[in-house]
């Protein structure tokens, strides 16, 4: 909650009298867009949470979302996790290690346990 309010008062400071947010840089749009990814709430919860409306704040966040497709902000923080030793096959039974169903549909599977443990330790 600290990062919103010292968002919130970066914010403050480039409202027009009219109430309109205006000459915002790049920087904290970037703040801004991190920040909205990280809300799990609704957004119109996220706005109040910054002390704005949506109308104010929703130009701000869709500006954000387009300098992010054109390249503006650095590449999101995934990094891929190479597994050292090759992987060998169990037992060709019903339970055989671990799968993840992804939101997009598509699945991972791990043959051992201890390699989705890494998996989710080097990906957090």
């Amino acid at each position: 909650m600290d990062h919103l309010i010292t968002l919130r008062k970066k914010l403050s400071s480039y409202v027009t009298d009219k109430g309109y947010i205006k000459n915002v840089p790049d920087e904290i749009y970037y703040e801004v867009l991190c920040a909205w990814e990280q809300w799990t709430g609704a957004g119109t919860e996220f706005y109040r949470a910054l002390g704005f409306s949506s109308a104010q704040l929703a130009g701000i966040v869709g500006k954000a979302k387009k300098m992010k497709r054109d390249g503006l902000f650095p590449a999101s923080e995934f990094k891929e996790v190479k597994v050292e030793s090759p992987v060998v096959a169990m037992n060709s039974g019903p339970c055989q290690g671990a799968e993840i169903l992804l939101q997009d549909g598509r699945m991972l599977r791990f043959n051992q346990v201890d390699l989705l443990l890494e998996y989710l330790k080097k990906s957090a």
